[in-house]
């Protein structure tokens, strides 16, 4: 390593903006595992030495971790408190990937005028397209307006096949979403199960044509065929062949649930022959999602999913039976439910499973985060902090990543830290760098990258969020940095630091 590597300052006789003195430095990318010094200077890393440094502001960061900033692409929370509880969890960047939002512009308009103190985008969402035309509604940049679509009267854009013209519609409300920068297309299968292949194929192509992945919950969850989980990858990855398109299997394990071996073995198949197909998944054993989706649907829903009770489900950290089960689904559909597939924490064969996907190699951590609601279902938006006493979300909107290294690296060592940290910032800034080239200088530490960074404690990273009271903030991030910006500094959040930027592709007109 050169001693005091640096650029981006105009002037050498400048001081850096912010040093990190005597952390332990960790860069998936060269592999860079050392005590060392930052240099951080306009937002970006221009130091990385040997020797001491001076800065405007100094942080010692002696006997903690130095690592990129956790990159997060599948968060449904976007709202500035869900943003502020990623930040605990070591998260510098939360994408909408697998669902996407509609428009795209009024979704970084309305952001950007709130501020984030993390970096934030969407995908262009293929979901809002269909319920729009096929529902003839005008799509809202919100969960909450896709939530509401399961109430509609009578509603048929879960099952019904589009005809040409209204194929037609659909590719061009998301290829607008394109033009206005969104990040490739989500493609929320799983909740319209019903759309045509020829559907699915029409969006590949305009993938391709773009340059842009698709992120894809894929039209079948079931362990059991036919329209299995198994069924549905196996879709995907003839898409990607056909096309040429990146395609990108979102949250692989709780997809495939006990079948999970088949899964990656396909999966594993078709990488090897050059298939362009990526995956995440996160180190929980439960789903959470709307209970009037399609998940949910049918006297074999239970057998499809590999569980044998109502109770399997839960509704804000309380067991379901069949009774509270089917008065929920049809008062209120758009109600957010969790659903234990598997059950780590008590059986070992399990925990083995999660493993499969948890592990998979070349996988990304991805928390697919849940927006905050109250004890009424509202959502909790706005400039709140902490949150309150009733906000729940599935704990995974809260702890997946300090979870992640507190099981897989101090615990259970089934992962090295460099590793680890490869799966938490590197390759997800790699899925996106050929579509999205502010990805290129993310989940690196280096000279010339971002100053997305982490400051953490090996020794005491850990998440609180249960699922009975998840609305817990994770714990060990002494300090982060968001595009050079301070956001915690010892473990306090900074609440007017809000240096968060759009991730987002050129918009064309």
């Amino acid at each position: 390593m050169n001693k005091n590597t640096v650029n981006a300052k105009s002037n050498e006789s400048d001081l850096y903006d912010l040093v990190i003195a005597n952390g332990r430095v960790i860069d998936p990318e060269t592999e860079l595992d050392a005590i060392c010094h930052l240099g951080i200077f306009k937002g970006s890393i221009a130091a990385i030495s040997d020797s001491p440094l001076t800065g405007k502001t100094t942080i010692d960061a002696t006997g903690l971790i130095v690592a990129p900033g956790f990159i997060d692409l599948h968060g449904h929370g976007q709202e500035l408190p869900a943003t502020r509880m990623k930040a605990f969890d070591g998260v510098t960047t939360v994408l909408e990937l697998e669902s996407g939002l509609l428009p795209i512009s009024d979704f970084y308009e309305s952001v950007a005028k709130e501020g984030r103190p993390i970096n934030y985008g969407a995908s262009a969402a293929w979901t809002y397209a269909r319920i729009a035309v096929m529902e003839n509604l005008q799509p809202q940049a919100n969960l909450s307006w896709f939530d509401s679509a399961f109430a509609i009267p009578n509603l048929v854009w879960p099952s019904k096949l589009a005809t040409n013209a209204q194929t037609n519609e659909i590719i061009a409300l998301v290829e607008t979403g394109l033009k206005q920068g969104g990040i490739g297309i989500g493609i929320n299968a799983g909740y319209a199960p019903g759309y045509g292949r020829k559907e699915y194929f029409a969006l590949a192509e305009l993938a391709a044509r773009y340059a842009v992945p698709t992120f894809t919950h894929v039209r079948y969850v079931s362990v059991i065929e036919r329209e299995s989980a198994f069924e549905a990858i196996e879709e995907l990855i003839s898409l990607a062949a056909d096309t040429g398109t990146h395609m990108h299997l979102c949250h692989l394990g709780s997809t495939s649930g006990n079948d999970v071996a088949a899964c990656v073995e396909l999966l594993r198949n078709a990488q090897a022959r050059g298939v362009n197909v990526t995956t995440e998944s996160y180190p929980y054993g439960a789903a959470s999602t709307a209970i009037g989706a399609a998940a949910f649907r049918g006297d074999d829903w239970m057998a499809r999913r590999g569980v044998s009770s109502f109770s399997a489900v839960e509704y804000q950290g309380q067991p379901m039976t069949e009774e509270s089960f089917t008065q929920l689904q049809q008062s209120n559909p758009g109600a957010v439910v969790v659903l234990h597939f598997l059950q780590p924490e008590t059986i070992p064969s399990d925990q083995t499973l999660l493993d499969m996907s948890v592990l998979y190699e070349g996988a990304a951590v991805a928390s697919d985060s849940m927006p905050w609601q109250d004890s009424k279902g509202n959502l909790i938006e706005g400039d709140v902090w902490p949150l309150p006493a009733d906000a729940f979300a599935h704990p995974r909107s809260a702890g997946t990543f300090a979870r992640f290294v507190r099981q897989y690296v101090r615990e259970t060592q089934k992962l090295s830290l460099l590793e680890a940290m490869r799966k938490t910032s590197l390759i997800p800034a790699q899925i996106l760098e050929q579509s999205v080239p502010q990805m290129q200088t993310k989940g690196r530490i280096q000279v010339g990258a971002d100053a997305d960074i982490v400051i953490f404690d090996l020794n005491t990273i850990t998440d609180y969020a249960t699922y009975i009271e998840p609305a817990q903030p994770s714990g060990g991030v002494r300090h982060l940095i968001v595009n050079g910006t301070l956001v915690i500094r010892e473990a306090q959040l900074l609440m007017d630091a809000l240096p968060g930027r759009p991730i987002r592709r050129p918009v064309q007109s």
